[in-house]
């Protein structure tokens, strides 16, 4: 899966792990409501677990909840799990200014978080 849909199918899982934060979703659910491939959305789950988004527990009552508050989860927090190397490059002339413009770009993605863009789902 290219990186920009990592981050498209990511945002959108958490979005539905925000509408009700208290609860465990599963796979199987997320992937009926977004209308994607649970295969997917388990592989999203991997990311946004590795990268502290969410816990998950495994059973007959598991699944994944958000870990911290979508206030506080920016837009860039998302990217970073999901992207993987976005812009790496093997030249090292190259290399530390790529560096600053994917961190300069996370850090104007972090202005907006996850509730804001629930906001936006729920006018939709």
């Amino acid at each position: 899966m290219a990186q920009n849909a990592r981050f498209a199918l990511s945002l959108r899982v958490l979005g539905v792990l925000a509408s009700e934060p208290d609860r465990m979703h599963t796979s199987a659910a997320i992937a009926e409501t977004l209308k994607e491939s649970a295969v997917m959305v388990r592989r999203s789950f991997l990311l946004l677990h590795k990268a502290g988004l969410i816990v998950q527990r495994k059973g007959p009552n598991g699944g994944a909840k958000l870990k911290v508050p979508a206030k506080q989860i920016g837009l860039g927090d998302v990217f970073n799990a999901a992207a993987g190397e976005w812009l790496a490059v093997d030249d090292k002339a190259l290399d530390g200014l790529m560096k600053k413009v994917r961190g300069d770009a996370v850090t104007a993605m972090n202005e907006h978080s996850l509730s804001g863009v629930v906001k936006r789902l729920k006018k939709v």
